[in-house]
């Protein structure tokens, strides 16, 4: 993972090592801030960002949900920022995350702070590992349940929301496997620790419902491209043991993409490896994000290069 050498901090570009989030703030003691992950591709016309409009939506959506109020930044400013960080760095691809955070607030009322913009990017190739592609990695159902919609909102991606995430990854991973399985309260399956989850029967997709997930881009993404393809997608509750007989069951998430489960709590899934759906989309995908796709033109954003190197930095 290549570091970068400059950040987006509030209004402009600043060296790298400025970006910093105060330790007395609401965002740093409590977890109290939003974010988005997004990726930005190499393609034959130069880097592009997938679906910039919808994860940039999503981020105001987030901050709207969480009761955030005049905020520093607007829709267009928001891409302008993360589209400069990107140039500044000379990535052709990286992982790209804007975050709007509370500062101050230590009495733990928003209106009590400020709420402040920041984006970093850096150079990410597989977030679960090189071979997950080709191989598909060993899940679990962890002993942590999914956040209640009552508890905490599942429609904000919400940093402090992803302390149950880690602790069950960390779980599943020190008992021997890649990712972990999260049930919601009711019992049926909700996601996993960052990506959603589809499974396939008889040439059919099943994915779980959205009220109490957070509704992943790259999930309706999927969606879109399996029916682009003819295939059936059908929303509803699945339990844990509807995973164990499946054909097939995938993942999928900015970070991690397309990828199969070939094994769940110890029942291997299928034939063992990834399946022709799953490698049907994760085809298609890559043919998306590269360009070659029909969509790519609509979904993919293109970078421009910064006019020049002495715009980088504000100091």
């Amino acid at each position: 993972m290549s570091a970068a050498s400059y950040v987006w901090v509030h209004d402009s570009l600043k060296p790298a090592s400025e970006g910093v989030v105060p330790f007395l703030s609401a965002g740093m003691q409590y977890g109290f801030s939003v974010f988005e992950g997004i990726r930005c591709y190499s393609t034959e016309n130069g880097p592009a960002v997938l679906r910039l409009d919808e994860h940039v939506q999503r981020l105001l959506d987030s901050a709207h949900i969480i009761g955030f109020r005049d905020l520093p930044v607007d829709f267009e400013q928001i891409k302008s920022a993360i589209n400069q960080t990107i140039s500044a760095n000379e990535f052709a691809s990286c992982y790209i995350r804007p975050m709007i955070f509370l500062d101050g607030a230590m009495s733990l009322t928003v209106e009590a702070g400020e709420p402040r913009f920041m984006v970093a990017v850096w150079e990410w190739q597989r977030f679960l590992g090189a071979e997950a592609k080709e191989n598909g990695i060993r899940a679990n159902i962890s002993s942590f349940t999914r956040l209640h919609p009552n508890i905490m909102m599942t429609k904000a991606k919400v940093s402090g929301n992803y302390v149950s995430s880690i602790l069950a990854k960390t779980e599943s991973q020190r008992a021997g496997f890649d990712e972990a399985i999260m049930l919601g309260p009711d019992g049926y399956v909700a996601e996993c620790t960052g990506e959603n989850l589809f499974l396939v029967r008889k040439n059919v997709i099943y994915t779980t419902p959205r009220a109490g997930i957070l509704e992943g881009i790259t999930r309706e993404t999927l969606i879109t491209l399996a029916r682009d393809w003819g295939y059936t997608v059908v929303e509803e509750p699945i339990s844990r043991d509807q995973l164990y007989i499946a054909d097939e069951v995938f993942v999928c998430g900015t970070a991690a993409e397309v990828i199969a489960l070939r094994e769940i709590d110890f029942r291997v899934i299928g034939t063992g490896k990834a399946g022709p759906v799953t490698r049907a989309l994760q085809q298609e995908f890559d043919q998306l994000v590269s360009g070659r796709h029909a969509r790519s033109s609509k979904w993919l954003s293109p970078v421009s290069a910064l006019a020049s190197v002495s715009s980088k930095s504000n100091r």
